[in-house]
């Protein structure tokens, strides 16, 4: 039996921390290896403890969410962790702020617990927790906050097909989507998702979405 993923649980909130660590110990491949009710705690933990994934909440005391998770795995960071944010309210403001701190995902409070669980696991497996079309309406919706790159466009290290594969998650397609719209077969859209995320030296798709806005490939 393979080894249980090692959760951190950051959450000021003792009631719904509690019911994450119940529902998240209940599962024989995840345990719960901490839990803390603030952000400056949960980048103690996390350091010490190194867990695959922490289950963070945005607005927390003494640092928030959106601090601790640029703290644990924003650019720079030399062993970043994968970061599933959880908040109270779709597609808030803050949530946007702590993707583009380097967070892999966001889930609503009230999300049944099986998503919860699925998105724990997805987001340990190294994908981000976001549904192509939420993609698109939290970049949309945020897009003008995006501070354009220094680096002009000409530079970017894709080839032309490449450049299209990307335009397109940008626009919050995903691969089968990708796939029909190029006329291409899903293994080799996952190819070249593949190579992108390589070659710009990103993360996950939301990484994608937002260096596509950055280098104006996107709008």
């Amino acid at each position: 039996m393979s080894t249980p993923l090692r959760v951190l649980v950051c959450d000021d909130q003792a009631l719904i921390r509690t019911g994450f660590v119940t529902i998240i110990n209940a599962q024989p491949d995840l345990t719960v290896v901490g839990e803390c009710a603030d952000g400056r705690a949960g980048v103690d933990h996390a350091t010490r403890l190194r867990p695959d994934v922490v289950v963070m909440d945005v607005r927390m005391p003494v640092l928030d969410g959106i601090e601790a998770t640029r703290r644990l795995a924003g650019a720079g960071v030399e062993h970043p962790t994968r970061v599933l944010v959880v908040t109270t309210f779709n597609l808030d403001e803050y949530v946007y702020e702590a993707l583009r701190a380097g967070a892999s995902g966001f889930l609503l409070k009230d999300t049944p617990p099986a998503q919860l669980l699925a998105g724990i696991r997805t987001v340990a497996s190294g994908a981000a927790l976001l549904a192509p079309e939420v993609t698109r309406q939290l970049i949309g919706r945020y897009a003008a906050r995006i501070r354009p790159s220094d680096r002009p466009p000409g530079e970017i290290p894709l080839a032309p097909r490449e450049l299209e594969v990307l335009r397109l998650i940008a626009d919050g397609l995903s691969n089968s989507e990708i796939a029909e719209t190029l006329v291409l077969s899903h293994e080799t859209v996952k190819t070249y998702v593949s190579r992108i995320l390589t070659k710009l030296g990103l993360r996950d798709r939301v990484q994608a979405v937002v260096h596509a806005y950055r280098h104006g490939l996107a709008s």
